[in-house]
């Protein structure tokens, strides 16, 4: 099997506001220092490949609100991707506040080579969006959305959220109506989470019953199935044709570069050895050091290695093949046998021939799946 994809991602840290629920790097600022930073990536992203033989295959700039950077700095950080070496016809992919873009704006990051959009709606209801201390309303969704689809951009994703605080399930069903409307290529639709380190740890609001939640997940997939999009992973829909390359290749336990404040990568060699490095986290140390050095490097012994792939790759619908499980991990097959065997027989996994894949069952308690081979030796 030939070498994995390479991606590149590149973190924008700041937002015009901190979500109650958000645990990423982000980080309020009332000037952005946009021409220092971007400075700063191009120069983590030189170091980054100076020794890289691959093309870079796709790109995710995330954040933080990416789209609260001039078409300018992006054009100047994507003139500087494909300097440094991008394959032809590679996936570019900006995440975007439904607050900050309009459609001159997307059309000009699109000139700049951005293909594909990442839009975090959340919600289409004013309430809920209230609740999860969005700075913009259903009204400005929906223009973003549009905005999006005549960008000339490839593809575009709409992101939303349910188990929101005071969403019952006819809220959390007119979510999914009010994104289908809009008939986007990419639908990722994902359950709220409270994580440490957020508002809403400290003060978690009220959210919605189990009995709820099982509701809306089963009748939200229904929809969406009915519409014609795909589950290709947990949490992400897509019409066909239209996955995110990016996450896959995430999900397919692929490496990628990582550039910017609190970023993280992924790399093996051609030994079949992997690792994991990250960035210094704070934007004002990430400038201050001009935001070259790898921090954290983690070389993944056997057991992480294995433990990791199944973390990411039965996530996917499809599963994985038993030799994409050797190519990526350097192991061979025949140490997950017995796991495997066993969470057949319990109904969690499908096997067949050569491909393993949850079940219905295995997808509801993925956890408990993926951390049967986490323990294995």
């Amino acid at each position: 099997m030939e070498a994995p994809q390479l991606g590149l991602y590149i973190h924008i840290p700041w937002c015009e506001r901190k979500c109650p629920y958000c645990d990423f790097n982000s980080h309020e600022a009332p000037e952005i220092p946009e021409t220092a930073y971007t400075d700063a990536l191009i120069e983590d992203l030189l170091k980054e490949t100076q020794d890289q033989r691959r093309e870079i295959d796709t790109v995710f700039i995330g954040g933080g609100t990416p789209s609260l950077f001039s078409v300018d700095a992006i054009s100047r950080l994507l003139d500087a991707v494909r300097s440094a070496g991008l394959a032809e016809r590679a996936e570019v992919t900006m995440e975007a506040n439904p607050g900050s873009v309009e459609t001159a704006r997307l059309q000009g990051y699109t000139q700049a080579g951005v293909t594909r959009f990442s839009l975090g709606i959340q919600s289409f209801n004013d309430t809920c969006l209230q609740s999860l201390g969005r700075i913009h309303d259903s009204d400005m969704a929906r223009r973003a959305a549009a905005a999006a689809s005549t960008s000339g951009a490839r593809s575009y994703n709409i992101d939303l959220m349910h188990g929101l605080p005071m969403q019952g399930l006819e809220w959390g069903l007119e979510d999914i109506r009010s994104a289908l409307a809009l008939k986007p290529p990419h639908i990722s639709w994902y359950q709220l989470t409270i994580e440490p380190n957020t508002r809403f740890y400290s003060n978690p609001p009220r959210l919605p019953s189990e009995s709820i939640l099982g509701n809306l997940e089963d009748e939200g997939a229904r929809l969406l199935s009915a519409a014609g999009y795909q589950r290709y992973e947990v949490s992400a829909w897509a019409q066909p044709g239209q996955e995110c390359q990016h996450n896959l290749n995430y999900w397919r336990f692929g490496d990628y570069l990582a550039i910017g404040a609190g970023a993280h990568g992924k790399l093996s060699t051609e030994h079949g050895q992997v690792f994991r490095y990250n960035k210094t986290r704070q934007p004002d140390d990430y400038l201050a050091t001009g935001g070259t050095e790898r921090r954290a490097i983690r070389w993944l012994g056997e057991s992480d290695r294995q433990g990791e792939f199944m973390l990411n790759a039965l996530r996917l619908s499809a599963g994985f093949s038993l030799e994409l499980f050797e190519a990526r991990t350097g192991l061979d097959a025949q140490r997950i046998e017995t796991t495997v065997t066993r969470l057949v027989d319990r109904g969690l996994l499908n096997h067949n021939q050569s491909q393993i894949s949850t079940t219905e069952l295995g997808r509801r308690f993925l956890d408990d799946v993926v951390g049967a081979f986490f323990v294995e030796s």
